[in-house]
């Protein structure tokens, strides 16, 4: 069996030592008798994959005792909604930072509740080719929170800095970015995050909410929506995405085992510094954002000509590079180097990139 490099933005690869554990357990795991995906959710061997991916994850992100780790269904999309309904009781009002598709769509989704939300940066006029910087003069001081997301997956940005919103709390999507770099949970009120780009396969979204923001929900909101029934109910307020919180645990596991979030981090930074030391350095593809907003998990490129695009993207698939292409609202190339990534996969993309270059020179 011979393994792609797979550039997806997601869902994305997984670790090979968390697959090959995962495919040892899948008959069997311990001795239960039983595979995970047949566990009651309520069996004490299924409390302890639940209890311990959480106290993992606890561990490798350094979470304050204050916050609740909730493990929820519905993907990040969800929390779009999620995000105004537990959060807009503190002032009735909410700021948001759109810098990208997807906090263009919380912020939409906050508006379509009704609530008083307001863009407060975005820059959708630059093709959001960078993130905005934001000062605490921006946010309206009585705002319930400032919705930011971190790491544009589509774009190819990240925000190099955490905004300063005072007393207003900060809420962060990091979806695509998170576990592959130390972060200070302390300086946002929530964060939440899609499992299947950095944590696991699709299926469960991790929110992690400052336990004194489990008070202000809109008391009409749906139950399974309600971060404070979640946190009542250990997530368990109905059947949890049971695999995929253990596949969590496990990448979790994984990741502490190699030396935690700064030993990714250095990782990381070494695999994004090949590719865009190399789109710095040659003039036959573009690396459309400004330096200093650029993504460490999700590069993106252009030849200029959408049909060498096409074909760069389709040639790399046969060469064993998958999933290059472009979203499709902004086209071009894209490539996803997340933690499952290893260094030989860029090495193989630079070199293929090099080779793609002299062989279809431009018009």
């Amino acid at each position: 069996m011979n393994r792609v490099f797979n550039f997806s933005a997601g869902p994305s690869m997984l670790p090979v030592p968390v697959l090959e554990k995962a495919a040892a357990e899948m008959v069997c795991y311990g001795e239960s008798g039983m595979s995970v995906m047949e566990m009651s959710h309520r069996s004490p061997d299924y409390e302890a994959i639940i209890q311990k991916a959480e106290a993992d994850l606890r561990k490798l992100m350094n979470i304050p005792d204050n916050y609740k780790v909730l493990f929820m269904q519905g993907g990040a999309s969800t929390q779009f909604a999620c995000v105004p309904l537990n959060l807009i009781g503190r002032t009735g009002k909410a700021d948001y930072i759109v810098s990208g598709q997807f906090s263009g769509k919380a912020f939409k989704e906050a508006q379509k509740l009704g609530y008083d939300v307001k863009c407060v940066a975005t820059t959708k006029d630059d093709n959001f080719d960078h993130v905005p910087y934001v000062t605490r003069d921006m946010i309206r001081p009585d705002a319930s929170y400032v919705h930011m997301c971190f790491n544009n997956t589509i774009y190819g940005t990240k925000f190099g800095y955490i905004p300063d919103t005072g007393d207003v709390p900060l809420v962060a999507d990091m979806s695509s970015c998170i576990l592959s770099e130390p972060v200070d949970v302390s300086k946002f009120g929530v964060i939440y995050a899609g499992a299947q780009k950095n944590m696991a396969p699709a299926g469960v979204t991790v929110v992690i909410v400052r336990e004194d923001l489990l008070a202000y929900a809109d008391p009409k909101m749906p139950t399974m929506l309600e971060w404070k029934t979640m946190a009542e109910n250990d997530s368990m307020y109905n059947t949890p995405p049971c695999y995929t919180i253990y596949m969590l645990g496990l990448v979790v596991e994984w990741l502490l085992s190699i030396g935690g979030l700064e030993k990714m981090q250095e990782l990381n930074r070494r695999k994004a510094d090949l590719l865009y030391d190399y789109l710095d350095h040659q003039d036959y593809y573009l690396a459309p954002v400004k330096a200093g907003s650029r993504s460490m998990m999700n590069v993106t490129f252009v030849t200029g000509d959408p049909d060498l695009d096409k074909k760069f993207a389709s040639e790399a698939a046969k060469a064993g590079m998958k999933n290059l292409k472009g979203h499709r609202s902004v086209g071009g190339m894209r490539a996803s180097i997340y933690n499952a990534m290893p260094y030989e996969g860029v090495e193989t993309l630079v070199a293929f990139m090099k080779k793609f270059a002299a062989e279809n020179p431009k018009a």
